[in-house]
């Protein structure tokens, strides 16, 4: 068995304490800063795929004629 997975609970609590430390020293205007984007990339990128697949079908619809 490989090294690594012998100290899972190790590994556990590192991980665990590293981001529950630093979770105390982000403030919710990094939080806020962080979320607006996000959402607003995600908005776009919804609409753009929309818009793709309409531009897709009506070429598609096209070209059949």
């Amino acid at each position: 068995m490989p090294q690594h997975f012998q100290n899972q609970d190790l590994t556990a609590g590192v991980v665990g304490g590293t981001v529950f430390s630093s979770v105390v020293h982000i403030g919710a205007e990094d939080v806020i800063t962080t979320i607006v984007p996000a959402v607003l990339g995600a908005v776009v990128s919804f609409l753009v795929s929309v818009l793709m697949k309409l531009l897709f079908n009506s070429f598609k619809k096209q070209r059949k004629k």
